[in-house]
């Protein structure tokens, strides 16, 4: 397997690195290549599990063989219970199950090479101030930050990072990121209101100088790059609709 066993992360800042590459390919698991993850995850198959590497890239697979484990192993037999109840639901339990693993290989790496309580206390820290796997799954992250956004700002406009560029109201839901001259007084207001919007595919920050574009379906804001489309491309979509949107339709 493409993880574990040839990476050793020993410092606070290396394991918080191996914990956002390992959740990051989780992420877009459960996301952006959910209808790809949907079919490895054959029920008629042994127990297999939803591995996330560093390299930001993920794999379903056989639990290793070896006992113990080189590495904590995730949940077990994620397949078996993917026909049995709603997707979402079959969704939001994995990505509760690989939070939870990903928690352990970080602190594993922390037992491992020696991590005092400081140590452990900034790791946490660290970790904590990500959206969980589950939150980003569902939505409950971008809940979150809306309501902290309603309680600052009263409008009722819907837009996101700087709004739409002007004379685009009739395309999707996007932003270039830079804004223009005009607007450049507003853009110190933007990024401290939504500086905390969190891409649906990576689950990072808005940043100011990213192209950012909503999906018309479910509401959620993904980075350009994540989901592949370009500013040009943007001017030409009428509704957006994000992957997991564009994926979802009646499973046999």
């Amino acid at each position: 397997m493409d993880g574990g066993g040839t990476y050793n992360p020993r410092t606070v800042e290396e394991v918080f690195r191996d914990f956002k590459g390992r959740r990051a390919g989780m992420i877009k698991a459960l996301t952006t290549d959910v209808d790809e993850f949907f079919q490895q995850c054959d029920p008629e198959k042994e127990n297999l599990c939803l591995y996330g590497f560093p390299s930001e890239q993920w794999e379903v697979n056989l639990p290793a063989e070896e006992v113990p484990p080189e590495l904590p192993e995730p949940a077990l037999g994620i397949n078996f219970a993917r026909d049995g109840m709603q997707e979402k639901d079959w969704l939001s339990l994995v990505a509760v199950h690989s939070d939870a693993w990903l928690l352990a290989v970080a602190f594993y790496f922390g037992a491992r090479f020696g991590f005092d309580k400081n140590d452990r206390k900034r790791l946490f820290s660290m970790i904590n101030d990500l959206p969980t796997i589950f939150e980003v799954v569902t939505g409950t992250a971008k809940k979150q930050v809306k309501e902290k956004s309603s309680v600052s700002n009263h409008s009722s406009n819907k837009s996101k990072p700087n709004s739409k560029p002007r004379g685009s109201e009739s395309q999707g839901k996007y932003s270039k990121g830079q804004p223009k001259e005009e607007e450049e007084g507003l853009d110190e207001e933007d990024e401290e209101e939504h500086g905390e919007t969190l891409c649906g595919a990576c689950g990072e920050n808005y940043a100011s100088d990213e192209f950012w574009i909503c999906c018309d379906i479910c509401e959620k804001w993904f980075h350009g790059k994540c989901v592949k489309i370009t500013p040009a491309r943007a001017e030409h979509i009428k509704q957006y609709k994000c992957p997991s949107c564009s994926n979802k339709r009646a499973r046999p």
